[in-house]
């Protein structure tokens, strides 16, 4: 795999800090675990409109991981269009990642 988020990602999930799921990751950020909410470019809507107000309220960053369920799905060996981050050396890391992309102008998303 030579897109490096991904293989971030599946090494996040190796080390059992990765939840995948909206509804689990809606738990993960109401019950304060949740350091960062990644999501599909073409993740549904109704999949994000929980999260997203769970986040805002818990203060919990949210970003779109410029990649598609298929290749989320791929990397983490699940379908996957919403994930939380429940580790903070990851999710700081994750986060640089994709600044660092959308500076580059890597992606439009």
């Amino acid at each position: 795999m030579s897109d490096r988020l991904l293989s971030f990602l599946g090494l996040c999930r190796r080390a059992k800090k990765l939840v995948i799921g909206a509804e689990i990751t809606e738990e993960s950020v109401r019950s304060g675990r949740s350091l960062l909410v990644l999501h599909a470019s073409d993740a549904s809507p109704n999949s994000l409109k929980r999260v997203r107000a769970a986040a805002a309220e818990k203060g919990v960053p949210v970003m779109c991981a410029c990649r598609s369920k298929n290749e989320l799905s791929a990397a983490l060996g699940r379908l996957c269009a919403v994930l939380s981050v429940e580790d903070k050396g990851f999710a700081d890391k994750l986060r640089l990642m994709l600044e660092s992309e959308l500076q580059r102008g890597e992606f439009d998303d």
